[in-house]
């Protein structure tokens, strides 16, 4: 089966990008499952329920997030009632929402989706990512063998280490998070795809989707400023995966980005 995962969508830009490139890439690569990170897709911070409503009519089947997950309050009860909506899983017990969930494609085929958040350079204080994701893999496979990771973190090395961590154990782990594709797509030697950064969905003509004059103004003069996401030159990147659905081994992995033209 083929699963196509997007990099962080980033304000109207990026939503833009999805609606109107999603229908031909599900064609053209015949896309059974949907994953697209959307921490950014509200005004480059955070996700309203209407927005997430809103991929979800587009014919995404699951959104991940990530460090912005919490920007936009009214979202907390969305993740609650919405099982295809993830916060990171090794957030504190009790936080709102799940880190994991099982879906149905159109075919009846069944795929995990884990959200995780990494440790390193990043502003929250949370639990072990590589414990948490072993814990919840044993559970999972009860239900699916095949089960894609979005390790969402900043540090390459944390993500590197996450992918060699589960090769054999999952599917499928990319990371997000830095907004900058990398080039080191591959397939590990138990079987499980693996790449550092899926990329930025959203306006290139930018800084990782913020508007360059804001952003480098900032940098000139170390004063606050308040950020605007770009308008120009907007492309969706992503990765599209082959697994098998029995044994849940990924067969190839192509790395892709397409402008909005």
């Amino acid at each position: 089966m083929k699963i196509l995962c997007v990099g962080d969508v980033v304000g109207r830009p990026g939503r833009d990008a999805v609606e109107k490139l999603l229908p031909g890439l599900k064609k053209e690569f015949d896309i059974e499952c949907v994953i697209v990170n959307a921490e950014n897709s509200a005004g480059g911070n955070g996700i309203t329920t209407k927005i997430a409503k809103e991929f979800f009519a587009m014919g995404c089947d699951v959104l991940t997030m990530g460090d912005h997950v919490w920007d936009k309050h009214e979202i907390k009860d969305y993740l609650n009632d919405c099982p295809s909506i993830l916060r990171p899983l090794n957030f504190p017990e009790g936080t709102p929402g799940r880190g994991w969930c099982v879906i149905s494609t159109a075919s009846g085929k069944k795929v995990a989706v884990m959200n995780l958040i990494g440790r390193v350079f990043m502003r929250y204080n949370v639990n072990c990512p590589f414990k948490e994701a072993r814990a919840a893999i044993d559970e999972i496979k009860k239900q699916t063998s095949v089960i894609v990771v979005d390790m969402h973190a900043e540090a390459t090395s944390e993500k590197v280490a996450m992918g060699w961590y589960l090769d054999g154990h999952v599917s499928l782990v990319f990371g997000t998070h830095t907004h900058i594709p990398t080039a080191d797509e591959t397939i590990l030697p138990n079987a499980t795809a693996y790449i550092t950064d899926l990329g930025m969905t959203g306006p290139y003509h930018s800084v990782i989707g913020q508007s360059k004059e804001k952003i480098i103004e900032r940098f000139l003069t170390s004063l606050p400023v308040r950020f605007e996401t770009a308008t120009e030159d907007s492309r969706l990147s992503g990765i599209v995966v082959d697994v098998d659905e029995t044994t849940g081994r990924a067969k190839t992995i192509t790395r892709l980005q397409r402008r909005l033209l």
